[in-house]
């Protein structure tokens, strides 16, 4: 069965001893409590989720894959996965650095990232999954209507919804100047989508209820490039 072991300590080294970063969070508006246990403790947690539900199931991602179910057109996980985020929604994982506006935590970036470095290592395929929610609600938090983040930015928040973010098509993957799919704007406030887009990482799976597609297209008007 594969194994991990998180990196507990030296995690805490380039946080506490090399980088003191507690001292240059508690400058940033909303983090004046954060202190080093409550870090610790976070990553602590982290770490075991990391390598008591994640890294067992690892190869069922390799060595299974998903499964299209060509009638319904369903894509059901590897065996583990639907179940291991359960576990990482009922554990509050996807709130650790949300606005505590939309039911998130409110901890910093880098913590989520620490504990994101963990995940990664332990399953990368499996996290691939929530990791392509946090650009979804970036994305939204930044720029969304007001009505937009009511409805979608909790949902992610807790994980009941996932993200992901479609950019790749046919004819372009990295170069993204080149894309050809048109947002054009309606009567009623919403857009008319047409183009095509490939390869969209979490595009389809059994894990959450629903799921929230973010398309990157052009306005009429947009520029060239």
């Amino acid at each position: 069965m594969p194994q991990y072991n998180p990196p507990l300590r030296d995690m805490q080294f380039v946080m506490h001893e090399l980088l003191n970063v507690v001292d240059e969070l508690k400058m940033l508006p909303g983090h004046e409590d954060i202190d080093a246990d409550t870090i610790n403790a976070v990553l602590e947690e982290g770490g075991k989720f990391a390598a008591e539900v994640l890294a067992p199931i690892n190869l069922s991602g390799d060595a299974e894959g998903c499964t299209l179910d060509k009638a319904s057109h369903e894509v059901t996980a590897p065996k583990g996965f639907k179940e291991a985020y359960k576990q990482y929604v009922e554990g509050g994982w996807p709130a650790l650095s949300c606005d505590p506006t939309y039911g998130g935590q409110g901890l910093p970036h880098t913590v989520n990232q620490f504990f994101y470095e963990m995940l990664n290592s332990a399953n990368q395929a499996w996290t691939m999954y929530p990791g392509l929610s946090h650009g979804a609600y970036e994305a939204l938090h930044a720029h969304g209507t007001p009505e937009q983040k009511a409805l979608y930015l909790p949902k992610l928040t807790s994980g009941e919804w996932t993200g992901t973010m479609c950019l790749t098509e046919p004819h372009c993957g990295t170069d993204l100047g080149l894309l050809r799919t048109k947002a054009e704007p309606q009567a009623d406030g919403t857009y008319k989508i047409t183009g095509a887009k490939i390869f969209i990482s979490a595009g389809e799976h059994d894990l959450a209820d629903n799921i929230v597609h973010l398309v990157l297209a052009r306005l009429p008007d947009a520029p060239a490039g």
